[in-house]
């Protein structure tokens, strides 16, 4: 236990991460295990589900959780600002079992929908939420990284689904189109019910309780995150909580700044989803098992090479979400933001070349170089960034609402993506549109420099202060000098 003289919200923002933390922080973002899971198991189930699909009915099916995902993190705002980020994690592992049995038992495209948007409203909600609950008791200097294991876990996830694609259908090719797509469905359902044990032993947000004069409990929370807390200063850190709260505004706490600051992080979110990254995962082995077809493949083992080589692209994924966790803190979000975009269109329009003007093994090899360098920047850069900002950005009293909303419309553009994908694919080609990514991802970098303050190193109370105004050019750490 810690014994301090500061405050004691004060105190968890300085003190150093241990082990608990970490823990805490992988708790909060088991869902991100499944969100990544779940995303991307149907890429690898889709050529053999038992039924006739066209480009419009696929982009439905694989869209359904991104669709289930923008109405979970509308729902889930001000559900988990009334009832508390841990209960709203909890319905999300529920959902997230029941969705999977229903996924892996559906008999018909209809059914298939239904379980794809009940697993995303999970994803949605989970998305809503984990790095808010984060944001909440990490110290500021490490908030960071803790909030990027949100994104590693969905790269593991996204890995794992694939791993285990691979794993049936080698040991079963011809179940492939009668058990093997159900078990890839279904298996979800078994780290869903582990997360549902483990975070039952999570605590509380302190700050959430405290802001809801639930001081018994705070005192508990603080007791479980290593604060050697005593009812008294519960009782007076719970005075200056809302005291602040109150300054920000008696109502409603929807100032300017955190209004700018909505906009600012929906409009990262619309970037982060339209400039493609999705694609590979949830069409890639639909999009790279023809480069594998040829005189004397079957079906099954051109489709296990495509899982395989977007297993690649997952492990890419996983290990350059690591510097993304080693350097958010330390480079900033805004410089990696603004890099990770330059490389993305650059390694776009190389694998736009690729699909465009080469043919055969050479090919592969360059769309393939050209996919994993893009993943490798969005991961750096993109990915986890998104999701940090919205945790950290809003000040406690509305995170939860005004996270959600940036949740949503996150999810909102990625469903129109993925929808809108396979229609694109088959008018345009895949290297046109690799050019059209890539040029939203110019946008990307103009946008990230206008307009995006560096939030590192601030506590969450002072974050929203960066957003009172335009981006400070000489300082972009500091609030506006034009105010």
């Amino acid at each position: 236990m810690e014994n301090t003289k500061a405050g004691l919200l004060e105190t968890l923002d300085t003190r150093d991460i241990g082990r608990f933390y970490i823990y805490l922080a992988v708790l909060a973002t088991i869902g991100g295990f499944l969100f990544g899971f779940d995303s991307s198991n149907i890429g690898s189930a889709l050529v053999f589900l038992p039924f006739t699909l066209g480009p419009v009915a696929i982009g439905i099916i694989v869209a359904g959780a991104s669709l289930g995902s923008f109405v979970g993190a509308l729902v889930a705002g001000p559900l988990t600002d009334r009832f508390g980020r841990k209960s709203l994690l909890l319905a999300d592992s529920a959902l997230f079992a029941v969705g999977s049995l229903i996924s892996a038992f559906a008999f018909e495209p209809t059914t298939l929908t239904i379980g794809r948007l009940i697993i995303g409203i999970a994803i949605g909600a989970d998305s809503a939420i984990a790095t808010a609950y984060i944001s909440e008791f990490a110290p500021k200097r490490r908030r960071g990284s803790l909030a990027i294991i949100q994104q590693w876990m969905i790269t593991i996830g996204i890995l794992a689904a694939y791993v285990i694609a691979v794993i049936v259908l080698w040991i079963a090719p011809g179940a492939a189109s009668t058990v093997d797509w159900r078990i890839m469905l279904g298996i979800g359902f078994v780290p869903a019910i582990i997360s549902l044990l483990l975070r039952a032993r999570m605590p509380e947000s302190p700050r959430w309780l405290l802001e809801r004069g639930k001081e018994e409990k705070a005192l508990k929370a603080f007791h479980t995150l290593g604060l050697d807390a005593t009812p008294e200063q519960v009782h007076a850190e719970a005075k200056v909580v809302v005291t602040e709260k109150e300054r920000v505004e008696a109502r409603t706490n929807w100032t300017k700044p955190v209004k700018r600051a909505l906009v600012i992080v929906c409009v990262f979110f619309i970037l982060q989803q339209i400039t493609g990254i999705n694609v590979a995962f949830y069409y890639g082995p639909h999009l790279l098992e023809p480069y594998f077809t040829g005189p004397g493949t079957t079906k099954v083992a051109a489709e296990i090479f495509g899982v395989i080589a977007a297993g690649i692209l997952a492990v890419v994924n996983v290990i350059a979400t690591y510097f993304a966790f080693r350097f958010i803190d330390v480079v900033g979000r805004r410089r990696l933001a603004i890099g990770a975009y330059i490389g993305m269109a650059v390694f776009l329009l190389i694998g736009s070349y690729g699909a465009s003007f080469l043919s055969g093994v050479a090919q592969l090899i360059v769309i393939m170089v050209g996919f994993a360098l893009f993943i490798a920047c969005f991961a750096i850069g993109i990915g986890g960034t998104g999701w940090l900002l919205q945790g950290e950005v809003f000040p406690t009293s509305v995170r939860g609402r005004a996270s959600g909303i940036g949740a949503a419309v996150d999810w909102l553009a990625n469903y129109g993506l993925v929808l809108t994908f396979p229609i694109l694919q088959v008018g345009l080609g895949l290297g046109w549109v690799m050019i059209i990514f890539a040029v939203l991802c110019v946008v990307g970098v103009f946008f990230v420099y206008f307009f995006l303050p560096e939030t590192k190193g601030h506590s969450v109370e002072e974050v929203v202060r960066l957003f009172e105004g335009p981006v400070n050019r000489k300082d972009p750490s500091q609030p506006s000098m034009s105010r």
